[in-house]
């Protein structure tokens, strides 16, 4: 390392005024700064013209690394507010948009994949999610394929409530779209559910995981609870930390409480204008549905549901 460099190393070290990267990755983004310095002092200053073709080097730092944890599943579950809150974390580098690679994308190949992917420095972690990949059957062998290392995190919910914002959501899209209970029943007499609708079918999630433990082991994952992440932001964060290996950045410190919205939003970010919350299309309020049609539901439910909590080895408290 350039002496001038050795020196504003030893000088940050020993100021104490706030706490630095750990070495290694300080000397990398140092090393990097010199050759960034050496390339302007050598005459090679035309890129170095504006402040555009500055900031073009500087965000040249580092590679593009496939993902090494995923998001999986699972929708209206609360993946956007995981990845969103994950993203504080100086640590995780996200993908913002849902790749969706392995279920709709997958002929155009992990190189095409890799440069989806944000530039991460040594000790940073890749990330993106799609919540389809959690129902799609191929998935876990593509995923399994690119590294059996792969970290997998599915935030869940209860079944009902997953369902009846899965329909709201579609709902606000369609409006002409036929009841809850009609799409819910295949006959309403009987009470007969339609698993075939895929508001339905995603809520079973042991079904679904079943699937994903023919190829990893279930040390591999991480079931994060859709309504304590809501309830308990921080409390469900230092978990995801832990299972990615990171150090427990993200606290109570990070969040409050959005009663209009129910659920919890980012305080203001330095030098931001306002608090961080998520977009008008979450926290939808959902439409009345007849509590006989959640009764029932919830009795369809039940026994997947309690399949699942012995799976997982935890009781998600939905019965």
């Amino acid at each position: 390392m350039p002496h001038s460099l050795t020196k504003t190393y030893r000088t940050l070290q020993s100021s104490g005024a706030r706490a630095l990267p750990g070495s290694d990755k300080l000397h990398s983004i140092l090393r990097q700064i010199g050759d960034v310095q050496r390339q302007i002092s050598d005459g090679d200053k035309e890129q170095f013209q504006d402040a555009s073709s500055s900031i073009s080097v500087f965000n040249s730092f580092g590679s593009k690394k496939l993902p090494q944890a995923v998001i999986i599943g699972v929708k209206k579950g609360g993946t956007r507010a995981l990845l969103e809150f994950l993203r504080i974390h100086p640590d995780v580098r996200a993908v913002g948009a849902e790749p969706h690679f392995f279920d709709r994308l997958y002929d155009k190949g992990l190189e095409w994949y890799r440069n989806l992917m944000p530039r991460t420095l040594d000790g940073q972690i890749t990330m993106e999610k799609t919540p389809s990949y959690f129902v799609t059957k191929e998935a876990p062998k593509r995923i399994f394929n690119m590294s059996r290392e792969t970290k997998l995190i599915v935030v869940v919910r209860n079944p009902v409530t997953r369902a009846i914002s899965d329909y709201t959501q579609t709902l606000s899209k369609s409006p002409g779209l036929p009841s809850f209970r009609a799409l819910a029943f295949k006959n309403a007499s009987t009470g007969l559910i339609d698993t075939s609708w895929s508001a339905v079918r995603i809520g079973i999630y042991a079904k679904h995981l079943e699937n994903w433990l023919q190829y990893f082991p279930l040390s591999r994952f991480l079931f994060v609870s859709g309504e304590r992440l809501v309830s308990h932001p921080a409390d469900e964060m230092g978990r995801v930390q832990d299972f990615l290996g990171l150090k427990r950045v993200i606290s109570d410190k990070h969040f409050y409480f959005n009663e209009t919205k129910g659920f919890p939003c980012l305080k203001k970010p330095e030098g931001s204008s306002r608090p961080r919350c998520l977009g008008k299309s979450k926290g939808r309020p959902h439409p009345q549905i007849d509590p006989e049609v959640v009764q029932r539901l919830q009795e369809f439910y039940r026994p997947f549901n309690l399949k699942f909590y012995q799976m997982t080895g935890h009781d998600f408290g939905w019965d």
